[in-house]
């Protein structure tokens, strides 16, 4: 895999800083755009894309404990494009929909008190998992993007010193996804 040229890398470096940090602000500017098309379809679609990453990251893992290499990275790959049609959807969906309230049984967009009764604690859950999820979504894209680079490099040492942290944030993610998708789907 050490495609990379070393000249190469303080570019690529570059790149996934303003990527990171560009991704979250255009994420956050997009909410306030609605565009007018029905992609009512799409969460249960993505949530599968974050199912799938899930499943490809813990495979990409018992592939590299068994020194399968080129499995491996054909997994990692898959991850990183499941990721990024995620983000697609996700940015598809949200602009061209509402927010959707957690509790809200009747579809008005507002919360009684009999709807907030009728979930309880369940909605403080759901919050803290989903903030979880968003704010680790931001930290874990320079992270894997990072390691990524570090293993196309060739610097594996480097890759496993960023892995131990990305991989195990990045599968959280992508199963947090899941658990978001389907405990507000529901109340779409």
């Amino acid at each position: 895999m050490n495609n990379l040229a070393p000249s190469k890398f303080p570019l690529y470096r570059r790149l996934i800083i303003a990527v990171s940090i560009v991704i979250p602000l255009v994420v956050g500017a997009l909410f306030r755009i609605k565009l007018e098309a029905d992609l009512s379809f799409l969460p249960p679609i993505y949530a599968g894309f974050n199912g799938a990453t899930a499943l490809l990251l813990i495979s990409a893992l018992v592939c590299v404990k068994r020194k399968k290499i080129a499995l491996h990275r054909m997994f990692m790959r898959l991850s990183l494009l499941l990721s990024l049609l995620f983000l697609v959807c996700y940015v598809a969906y949200h602009l061209t929909s509402d927010p959707t309230l957690f509790g809200d049984l009747d579809h008005d967009g507002l919360l009684s008190i009999s709807e907030l009764n009728a979930v309880g604690s369940l909605r403080m859950v759901y919050y803290i998992i989903l903030i979880s999820h968003i704010g680790l979504s931001m930290l874990v894209i320079p992270m894997v993007l990072f390691s990524y680079l570090h293993a196309w490099s060739g610097n594996f040492d480097k890759h496993k010193k960023w892995v131990r942290f990305s991989y195990p944030i990045w599968l959280y993610v992508a199963t947090t996804g899941v658990v978001v998708y389907l405990m507000i789907a529901p109340y779409y």
